[in-house]
């Protein structure tokens, strides 16, 4: 009985494997698209310009905090940009993550101090988390950061697109974002050709934006298909 019982079990497994592959490569011939080619040089450096303008860099760059939330309100951020210094929450756990030098970060569970292996171990998640859910908040004002590669990409509709991909830093070097503006320069959304999801070209909103109290721009939220990224209460002061 037992064993007739493992079989049938074994059986729906497997049938619910070869749905979920079907259905993922239903999904993959749908949406998948190869990475545009682009045109580096002045016309790419003066779109990016553009967008940074829509956003205010300028008052960006002046913004001394930033907080907000991630991962429907499980990862908690206030990042001093000035001094290279985060504080993250997530669970039990709040580390005072150091940006430069992540190795000398404090790490706190249910307000006790961690040590040793463990605590090497959540500061690289709290680094990875950061990595990820600051990206979703101030992608736009990164397209000059050391290592990146601005090209021009046409599109079908004869409009110009912004490519622009990360030959270094973060958690996952190599990935690509095409961001797709509005005539005044702001981003509207992005496809992202990134390691860690399978189809290419996977579009994100970048339309629900807040003007911070120093002037600058931000998101609060992002529809990536079926689901919402909400990024909390978003603010930036000084």
């Amino acid at each position: 009985m037992i064993k007739r019982l493992l079989k049938i079990i074994g059986k729906g497994v497997l049938i619910v494997a070869a749905i979920l592959l079907i259905g993922f490569g239903v999904l993959y011939l749908i949406y998948n698209e190869p990475l545009p080619e682009g045109t580096p040089g002045i016309e790419a450096d003066a779109l990016a310009h553009k967008m940074l303008d829509a956003i205010n860099n300028e008052a960006y760059s002046k913004t001394k905090y930033l907080e907000w939330s991630f991962a429907n309100g499980a990862h908690h951020y206030k990042w001093d940009k000035a001094n290279g210094k985060v504080d993250v929450k997530w669970d039990d756990y709040h580390v005072h993550l150091l940006l430069k030098n992540p190795s000398k970060s404090n790490v706190f569970e249910n307000g006790s101090e961690v040590i040793g292996e463990t605590k090497n171990e959540l500061i690289n998640k709290a680094e990875g988390f950061f990595n990820n859910d600051s990206f979703w908040l101030v992608a736009p004002f990164k397209v000059f950061d050391p290592g990146t590669e601005r090209s021009l990409v046409t599109l079908e509709n004869g409009s110009k697109a912004l490519l622009i991909t990360y030959s270094s830093g973060g958690s996952t070097p190599g990935d690509s974002y095409l961001w797709h503006l509005g005539a005044n320069g702001l981003p509207e959304s992005y496809q992202m050709w990134v390691s860690i999801i399978p189809i290419g070209g996977l579009k994100a909103t970048w339309d629900d934006w807040k003007i911070m109290e120093t002037g600058a721009f931000l998101p609060t939220s992002h529809k990536l298909g079926p689901m919402t990224l909400d990024m909390g209460d978003v603010r930036g002061y000084n």
